[in-house]
Order: structure tokens, then C-alpha cells, then sequence
């Protein structure tokens, strides 16, 4: 079988698994007239918005065709009833379109969540709704013993193309090479499926990326990958990932004090956890929360 029908089938049965979790029903939530009232003109007269995305990023956006699923397609459908519109999702390539498209209004904005950093902070508002580790995926039994980026020195590492946690480990194979250790085989793809697919197939060691993803890819690899470094700060400070408007917009105070509303009567907890995402919980949503990049 060749290696794109692998990196296919992989991702299927993902996205199978995730549209099988999201068949339970929705709860129904009363509109909050407060905030119906707070938003645009355009937007009440139009009976809706758009949260446009820039494809599946498990468990929280499951893309298949043009239908969303995840925790981030019943948090909108939560969202949309407390602010009595309904909330249609678009798929564009890529988070430089994601952004454009917000800043330029023909989406109202990005539920993501997006990764929320200050140099992003110039042009965009972000709504911050869940906070993010960047941690390892490996063979079950961590073979190599890949526990911290210090161990990760003289191993094969797999990474998203052009992302913080590819920076990230590019400084540490400098700083293994500095140390008279081997360096960090960085292995670069251009998405999550093919970077798991590489540990699976044991051409890389281990898979360098955000908690909540490989979370869910570690649940449904039938015990065959576990988590690593989990907990430690592997080489980021605080980060903070959430829905993105434009600079300046209405929208953002105007989602904290809606997101609130479904913390506060349960809604955000209980979609949360049925995704599996207990461990990336928030106690309250916040405007511009996020850092800095890592250099």
C-alpha cells in the first residue's frame, strides 16, 4: 500500500471515530437576550455568521466534505443558540487565508481554537477558550525514551511543517549539537496524520505537537502510541489558543461574556469532556491572553 493511501486511511478512520462520538445530541440552550442584542446590525438582520476554519485539527475540527464535527462544531452550535443565530462553517487553506479572510469580513471570525501569541495580537483580537501543552507522541513503551526535548537530542523527530513546535526543536538540535550531543533528526510534514503515520511506521521516534491532538490520535492507534513529556514546559511558556475576529471588533467582548454563559451552566465542561479534553479546560474565557512565540 502506498504511503499517501496510508496517511488516507489514517485519517479516516479519525475522522470516522470523531462523527461516531458527535452523534450524541446536542443540548438546547434558551438565547441570552443581553447578548443577542450587543451583536452587529448585519449580523442580527442576516440571522447568522460564518466561523471559517482551515480544516480538520481533531478533536476539535473534524472536516469531512463540507460538514464540521469536533468540540469546536458543538461549542458553535452551543454558541449560536445562546446568541440566537446560527453559526455555518467554511473551510479555506491554511492559517495566513484563515486570518485574511476574518480581517477582510467575509468571515465574522475563527472559532479554532487558534493559537493565540502577541505578534498575532497586532491584527487580530483572540477570544481565549482553552490553553495548550506541546508535548510527544511515541511507540507505546517509548522505546527510545523521548521524555523532554533534552532527550529528544540524537533521535528522529516528526513535526507540522512551519509551526512553533518545528522552531522549537530546531533550537534544541543546535543546543544538543553545542552540548557534544547528537543532533535532532527534524522530520517536517505538512500534517498531523502524516507525522503520526512516521512514529507508527518507526521512522521517527516520536511526534512533537500539541496536547489535545495527540491526545486523540494516541486514543484511537488501538494502544499502540502513549504520550511523553507530558506537564513540563518543553521549551513554550503559557499557551493560550481560542477564536480569532478582527482587531478591535465588538465580537471579542461580546464571545468572552458568551462563552462565560456556557462555562457557567455547564455546556463548555460537559462538550469538553466528551471530546477528551478535560486536561485543556479553562476556568474563564479572556481577551488577548497569549505570549510569545518561542525564538
Amino acid at each position: 500500500m502506498s504511503h499517501k493511501k496510508l496517511i488516507a486511511l489514517t485519517f479516516a478512520g479519525v475522522a470516522l471515530a470523531c462523527v461516531a462520538q458527535a452523534q450524541d445530541a446536542a443540548p438546547k440552550l434558551d438565547v441570552n437576550k443581553e447578548l443577542h442584542d450587543r451583536l452587529p446590525e448585519d449580523i442580527k438582520t442576516a440571522g447568522k455568521m460564518i466561523s471559517v476554519n482551515n480544516g480538520s485539527f481533531p478533536p476539535y475540527e473534524i472536516v469531512t466534505g463540507t460538514e464540521m464535527t469536533g468540540a469546536s462544531a458543538d461549542l458553535t452550535d452551543a454558541l449560536g443558540q445562546v446568541l440566537g443565530v446560527k453559526i455555518e462553517h467554511a473551510t479555506v487553506g491554511g492559517l495566513p487565508a484563515l486570518l485574511a479572510g476574518v480581517n477582510s469580513g467575509r468571515y465574522q471570525f475563527a472559532f479554532g481554537p487558534v493559537g493565540d501569541y502577541k505578534e498575532r495580537e497586532t491584527a487580530n483580537d483572540f477570544v481565549d477558550w482553552v490553553q495548550e501543552f506541546v508535548v510527544f507522541a511515541t511507540l507505546k513503551g517509548n522505546p527510545k525514551g523521548v521524555t523532554s526535548l533534552d532527550t529528544a537530542c540524537g533521535q528522529r523527530v516528526s513535526v507540522m511543517a512551519g509551526g512553533s513546535a518545528e522552531r522549537v526543536i530546531k533550537v534544541q538540535s543546535e543546543k544538543c549539537v553545542a552540548d557534544g550531543k547528537g543532533a535532532v533528526t527534524v522530520q517536517s510534514y505538512t500534517d498531523q496524520p502524516a507525522s503520526i503515520l512516521a512514529v507508527r511506521s518507526k521512522r521517527a521516534d516520536a511526534f512533537f505537537s500539541s496536547q489535545a491532538p495527540l491526545t486523540y490520535f494516541v486514543s484511537q492507534a488501538n494502544g499502540q502510541l502513549e504520550l511523553a513529556g507530558v506537564g513540563q514546559k518543553n521549551g513554550f511558556e503559557d499557551i493560550f489558543q481560542g477564536a480569532v475576529v478582527p482587531k478591535g471588533s465588538p465580537l471579542g467582548p461580546l464571545f468572552v461574556d458568551a462563552i462565560k454563559v456556557l462555562m457557567d451552566n455547564g455546556t463548555y465542561g460537559a462538550i469538553m469532556k466528551k471530546w477528551g479534553l478535560e486536561n485543556n479546560m479553562i476556568k474563564q474565557p479572556g481577551l488577548n491572553l497569549g505570549g510569545q512565540l518561542p525564538k
